[in-house]
């Protein structure tokens, strides 16, 4: 279902946000031409305007935009957008990409660098209709028919929720809307955990899974250095006690007064990155630095507590497991003791992968463990000097990596 609004005030917000937006236009010149570091503190100060909906930061590269309200089966409103076409519109049937986002992230991450390095302009440019999903408890995605996030029960979801209930309605509305019986799945980090947890345990979805990109991805946190595993240290319950039961992360008012403020003045935009990217690590060389306001403006996105616990679940067990409820809970929701393992081998869907050398989340010796279980691997290339952020905002992503999946889909597209 197409939405012309979505939460209560949305106009009024968006067109006020859009307004502002416009200030910010005669940057595009500076980021089109200059290099890395050459704008000044004075112009980077407009950049965190692009602390806007998804869909006005595509428009305001000229691209079109739609917004899309997807309901799931537990009610969960979750925030679609779409890019149909690029900048030139061939009118052709156009086969359909869906970008999935990772942990503490939103669907932003796919548009906020410029358009000659984001993936889901680059892939609108190359004839493909592209969805970019928000997964629940996100930015965009903080929504229920009939539960408020102020509510506990709001946040009872971890990855399996997503995996099992978010991915299923999201496909199933891009195939409805499109007309199409397949589509192009693109996930990064959690993006590529959920695809793995569902396309290996529900085969009905994974047939409509026309090949999968795995970018940095994440099955086992065995071998994580990342301090976000930190957590692990920690028994469940203390984790509830220390962070509650709600969000985890979410983007606020004071991380955007502090992205606008401090990290667009130069020199702060290395020093906020470090501070906001040290969870999973990043290579200040490759990385766009003067967009690090760009980048905190929508990231961190937020998830949930009980999400959080389970990926501290996963660095204890070592493998790809649903949620532990305890053993009361675990008969309650699976009628045995233990949560059920999830089988990688069980998963039939063509499947690409790219890991990085440096990456402490999607460790390589985890990924060498989950390169083992995947039984239609067409295609993996482990890019040494790259670290967890690269895949989506390195700035030698389009030709390391973004060429190639653009090349594996053309050649799909004549099978």
């Amino acid at each position: 279902m197409a939405r012309s609004h979505g939460r209560p005030g949305w106009n009024q917000q968006a067109q006020t946000l859009s307004l502002k937006f416009q200030i910010s236009v005669y940057i595009d010149n500076i980021w089109e031409g200059a290099g890395r570091g050459n704008a000044t503190g004075e112009e980077l100060s407009f950049v965190c305007l692009l602390s806007l909906p998804q869909s006005e930061i595509i428009r305001h590269w000229g691209y079109p935009a739609e917004e899309h309200d997807v309901i799931t089966e537990d009610l969960y409103i979750l925030s679609v957008n779409r890019i149909p076409h690029g900048l030139k519109d061939s009118k052709d049937p156009k086969p359909a990409v869906f970008l999935q986002h990772g942990l503490l992230a939103a669907g932003s991450n796919w548009v906020t660098n410029l358009p000659n390095t984001s993936l889901a302009y680059l892939l609108a440019d190359a004839g493909y209709d592209v969805w970019i999903g928000n997964s629940r408890g996100s930015t965009w995605s903080r929504r229920h028919l009939t539960l408020s996030p102020d509510h506990d029960e709001f946040w009872q979801f971890s990855y399996d929720e997503m995996a099992k209930k978010d991915l299923p309605a999201v496909v199933n509305h891009i195939l409805k809307t499109t007309g199409q019986e397949t589509i192009y799945y693109v996930g990064h980090s959690q993006g590529t955990t959920i695809a793995f947890v569902a396309f290996s345990s529900m085969p009905e979805l994974a047939s409509k899974i026309k090949m999968f990109f795995g970018l940095a991805p994440v099955t086992t946190v065995a071998f994580t250095t990342s301090p976000i595993t930190k957590l692990s240290i920690f028994p469940d319950y203390l984790i509830w006690d220390l962070f509650g039961k709600r969000d985890f992360m979410p983007q606020s008012s004071l991380i955007k007064w502090f992205a606008t403020k401090f990290c667009s003045k130069e020199p702060h935009s290395e020093l906020c990155g470090n501070i906001f990217f040290v969870l999973c690590g990043f290579d200040e060389l490759n990385l766009n630095m003067t967009r690090t306001p760009v980048y905190i403006s929508h990231c961190p996105a937020g998830t949930s507590v009980q999400n959080m616990i389970h990926w501290s679940q996963a660095v204890h067990v070592g493998k790809l497991m649903a949620y532990d409820y305890g053993r009361a809970g675990n008969m309650a929701h699976y009628n045995q003791s233990t949560p059920p393992l999830y089988n990688i081998q069980d998963m039939k869907v063509p499947t690409a992968l790219w890991s990085g050398g440096h990456d402490t989340l999607a460790d390589p010796k985890d990924v060498a463990v989950l390169l083992t279980q995947v039984s239609n691997l067409v295609y993996h290339r482990h890019i040494e000097h790259w670290e967890h952020l690269d895949f989506i905002w390195g700035l030698d992503a389009p030709q390391e990596m973004y060429s190639e999946i653009i090349k594996l889909m053309s050649q799909q597209d004549l099978v």
